[in-house]
């Protein structure tokens, strides 16, 4: 499987989501130990939805458990600073000479409300490896659209 890049925090998030599941695991066990009692399982709802409780919570403890072992850290990787990369601020104009700020993380960390982009996104794929004071189109879902690349910092 391949590596994934987060920051320290989205590693933490991770670590800290996968602890919560693992806390309410046994609380689902007893569900449908207590599901169970209630005679034929066949025709037992409660104990069906407890048990499918289960499997996602189960489902979304390997997958959490993966991309931990998996995660890299941004921090603490040698990328250049002077370029579009996983793990830099950016911003950006477009061609009205609207200017947008984010923040490149990896899609486990994506989050356009608080201006964390994917760096999988159409936008910084255009822009990877591209320089501060550079313009470059990039083809988006909405057609070609120009961007200047005015500023990056890590």
């Amino acid at each position: 499987m391949a590596e994934i890049y987060l920051t320290r925090y989205g590693r933490e998030k991770l670590i800290k989501e996968l602890e919560e599941l693992q806390k309410r695991k046994p609380l689902i066990q007893d569900e449908i130990a207590r599901a169970r009692e209630h005679g034929d399982l066949r025709e037992n709802a409660e104990y069906h939805a407890a048990k499918e409780t289960l499997t996602n919570l189960m489902r979304r403890m390997m997958e959490l458990d993966s991309k931990i072992a998996r995660a890299k850290i941004i921090e603490d990787q040698h990328i250049e600073a002077d370029k579009v990369f996983i793990g830099v601020n950016l911003t950006i104009q477009d061609e009205n000479g609207d200017d947008y700020e984010y923040a490149v993380v990896d899609l486990e960390e994506a989050d356009p409300g608080a201006s964390k982009i994917s760096v999988q996104s159409p936008l910084v794929q255009g822009l990877l490896g591209h320089k501060s004071g550079e313009t470059v189109e990039v083809d988006l879902p909405a057609g070609k659209t120009k961007f200047k690349i005015l500023k990056i910092s890590r």
